[in-house]
């Protein structure tokens, strides 16, 4: 099972699904940009976008659904708005909750797999910056950072005790194997160990447990941060014993993509294996990259490839 958000989560999901059809996306809930954060606003309901997403990554004759789901509505009222977006808060409207909701989506979409919100609750994300000031909204981080010119200390959840969505816990505690990222780290990874329960029960998981490194930094929320500062921050957000594996990237990319990556202010994530031992995990490079060559961006099929091989290496119980 893999737990995070983004389109990081979408992309390892697109590779999973071709080796297991005992695949669960735990997928964050914290989004406030965008037609997201409209559907929010006005409907009350936590956001969609990040399980449309995966909805896509999942769905049965995907290229045709992507499309569909992807749909953005070009002018009007609802310009902007992606139809994923609307038909997830339709199927909000007329079931008891919003899991049940994504529930429905999937079957009708004949998902490989099963998609649960990591919560049900409506929550804020807060970041905390390294001189005390703050900034509410997800969306905002960013923005706020690059005005700042200071680093994240911490994020945290508003409410402050959001309770866990039980099938997410129970899916957690029967998972051989655990998959943390690849995606932005304090607004789509770590805001799922901060919703009550998640964190601990991975720390009690006896499944395999692997964090995907993101390739590059990211402008705005992980810039100077290497692979070991990743780790480090995942872990003072959800205390020790959530990652045994560090997965990061040893693929080159060429002058022309690099040099394009930074003058986004973004550069590959360095990785020191001594410095991810100190923190209790081992690291394991392998060439995780899109061979695409446009953008620094993880193949679904390599990562999937990668985690079975080290799952088949190291599980002391096997499902496949």
């Amino acid at each position: 099972m893999a737990v995070g958000g983004g389109t990081g989560l979408s992309t390892i999901l697109r590779g999973l699904k071709l080796c297991t059809d005992d695949l669960t996306a735990i997928v964050t809930v914290a989004d406030d940009g965008g037609g997201s954060g409209v559907l929010r606003e006005d409907l009350g309901m936590p956001p969609p976008g990040d399980i449309r997403h995966c909805m896509e990554a999942l769905a049965d004759q995907e290229s045709l659904m992507q499309q569909l789901l992807a749909y953005r509505y070009p002018d009007g009222r609802l310009a902007g708005q992606a139809f994923g977006n609307l038909l997830l808060a339709a199927l909000n409207g007329v079931s008891g909750s919003f899991d049940q909701a994504v529930a429905r989506m999937g079957e009708i979409l004949a998902i490989t797999g099963r998609i649960l919100p990591v919560t049900n609750t409506d929550v804020q994300l807060e970041a905390v910056f390294d001189d005390g000031s703050s900034v509410l909204g997800e969306s905002k981080i960013c923005k706020f950072k690059k005005e700042k010119a200071c680093r994240i200390h911490h994020v945290r959840l508003l409410p402050e005790h959001t309770p866990a969505l039980p099938a997410a816990l129970e899916a957690i505690r029967r998972a051989e194997i655990l998959l943390l990222g690849p995606g932005s780290l304090y607004t789509s990874i770590i805001p799922n160990l901060l919703v009550d329960g998640i964190a601990e029960a991975m720390q009690e998981s006896r499944a395999l447990k692997i964090y995907i490194s993101n390739i590059m930094t990211e402008d705005g929320e992980t810039e100077g941060m290497t692979a070991a500062d990743h780790l480090s921050a995942l872990l003072e957000h959800g205390g020790p014993g959530l990652i045994q594996i560090c997965l990061c990237n040893s693929q080159p990319f060429d002058a022309d993509l690099l040099e394009r990556y930074h003058a986004e202010n973004a550069c590959p994530l360095q990785v020191d294996p001594q410095a991810i031992a100190l923190l209790g995990a081992e690291a394991v490079l392998r060439p995780l990259a899109d061979d695409t060559g446009r953008y620094a961006r993880h193949s679904g099929g390599k990562v999937a490839e990668a985690v079975m091989e080290l799952y088949h290496q190291r599980a002391d119980t096997r499902i496949f």
